[in-house]
């Protein structure tokens, strides 16, 4: 259980500042004056209008919608408090340091000198920040105040950080040490996406993927329970007619379903289908033009009927003319096919899987995106009964998911042992050493290059499991730790 923690009174600060820490966007505040490493307080929202300065003069401008958004939604009578936190240290700075300062929170160069004008110093105090499990609803104060008194004394707990331990002592370091920020042009889209995220389930994922790999969150990616993915888990019961009719539905409606969440997996998967040739009386059920020609039959039953190779090569030809003979042509359906259907099927070079097959690789690719390479598939879209092929290439990739998963843990480890220390030694690794990390408890043994390799992979913007700081060349690189690869069960 988490240690409770009694909280008695409340930070003042300007409220775009604190909703900044609430998202984690930064972890520093410039209090009045100064504050005692250890000490613990609730987060006041204060009205900023005491700045001198407009918003856009005092916020950088990855921030400025979001500040604006806060300050117009302010309440004259009552304030809103969503989180406390813990003061892990508190420095006095210079004005040489704004120009990095800036660039690793919200505040303009402008922004943090105009704050030094009204005070004899400006402190920075590092944050550890916490949500409360529900906002509490204050009054407003109308005097400018340090700290104010809470109406009640608040039991609360460290159940709900903001960030991960991990998370926090690398930013609480970058800043400390005047790092610049990595991917500032992120930063940039992040903001972009902050409105439309509201509405837009897509730009949503999208801005959480970004504030993941930006360490603004601890949450992961890749969303096991997303909802809108429940599909997925009917299309090898779609496959099969008889739970349809149990249902009371017709043989053509149970056909029609299997057909339309065949459409949807391919498409999930990456192909193109084009609408052109829709099922029905004589016409495909499923083509796709990209990446390359496939053709595909869909059958909802307890089998596959005999007949169903020629009434694609048919309906093949009919439709796409010479192009048919050089499309991959696959037919999804249930049971086991009859030795008839599997000779025909060889002579006319089509493919046959089940249902089940097919939700695997949807499976697949929802759980680890991009990791479908339908080129690569192509290879085993052999003639005949193919499940098992296909089954092999799942395990292929997931043998390269587990390969990588490996590298990540890896550099986690590292940081690991060594996570009583702040040196910045301890917390980014070369790649020698990350693969002599590897090679100590892994197999297959990693060459430097090797492991290089799939660490630019991981830090990319598009993956973000690692961090990378770049060197003068590759072996000067230095990785760190942002999250977990989910493991590939295989």
């Amino acid at each position: 259980m988490s240690e409770s923690v009694l909280i008695y009174n409340a930070l003042c600060l300007p409220v775009p500042d604190v909703e900044a820490l609430i998202q984690g966007r930064m972890i520093a505040a410039t209090p009045r004056k100064f504050i005692n490493p250890g000490q613990k307080f609730a987060l006041y929202p204060a009205n900023p209008s005491v700045n001198t300065l407009p918003p856009k003069r005092h916020y950088r401008s990855s921030f400025l919608s979001i500040a604006q958004q806060v300050i117009d939604n302010l309440d004259s009578k009552t304030v809103v408090i969503k989180g406390w936190a813990r003061c892990e240290g508190c420095k006095m700075h210079i004005p040489e340091s704004f120009e990095a300062l800036s660039q690793l929170t919200i505040w303009t160069k402008e922004g943090l000198q105009q704050v030094l004008g009204q005070r004899t110093h400006i402190f920075l105090a590092y944050l550890r920040v916490y949500r409360l499990p529900e906002p509490l609803e204050v009054p407003v104060y109308t005097q400018e105040r340090h700290f104010v008194p809470l109406p009640q004394q608040l039991t609360v707990s460290q159940a709900n950080p903001v960030l991960s331990d991990r998370i926090f002592t690398i930013r609480k370091h970058q800043l400390e040490t005047r790092q610049p920020p990595l991917h500032p042009e992120l930063e940039d889209l992040q903001s972009a996406l902050a409105y439309l995220a509201i509405t837009n389930p897509a730009a949503k994922q999208l801005d959480q993927d970004i504030k993941a790999f930006l360490g603004w969150t601890t949450k992961q990616l890749i969303q096991q329970s997303d909802p809108d993915l429940a599909w997925i888990n009917n299309i090898a019961a779609l496959g099969d007619r008889s739970i349809e009719q149990d249902k009371g539905k017709s043989n053509y409606q149970a056909g029609t379903d299997f057909e339309d969440i065949a459409r949807r997996s391919l498409e999930f998967l990456g192909f193109k289908v084009e609408s052109d040739y829709k099922g029905g009386a004589g016409g495909l059920d499923l083509f796709c033009s990209k990446p390359y020609s496939l053709v595909c039959e869909c059958k909802a039953g307890k089998s596959i009927p005999d007949r169903t190779v020629e009434e694609l090569d048919r309906i093949g030809k009919r439709h796409l003319k010479e192009n048919y003979i050089n499309a991959v042509r696959l037919i999804i359906g249930p049971g086991k096919p009859t030795k008839q259907l599997q000779e025909s099927a060889a002579i006319s070079k089509i493919s046959i899987i089940n249902a089940m097959t097919l939700q695997k690789l949807v499976e697949l690719q929802a759980k680890y995106p991009g990791s479908v390479d339908l080129i690569e598939l192509k290879k085993y879209l052999e003639p005949g009964e193919i499940n098992y092929k296909i089954d092999e290439y799942i395990q292929t990739v997931k043998r390269q998911i587990q390969l990588r998963f490996q590298i990540v843990q890896a550099v986690k480890q590292l940081f690991e042992q060594d996570n009583e220390s702040l040196e910045a030694s301890n917390q980014n690794f070369t790649v020698t050493e990350i693969r002599a990390h590897y090679n100590a408890t892994q197999n297959p043994k990693l060459t430097d290059t090797a492991v290089n390799d799939f660490l630019i992979e991981l830090s990319s913007p598009l993956t973000g499991y690692v961090g990378r700081i770049k060197g003068e060349d590759w072996r000067r690189d230095r990785f760190y730790f942002l999250r977990d690869l989910p493991t590939p069960q295989i």
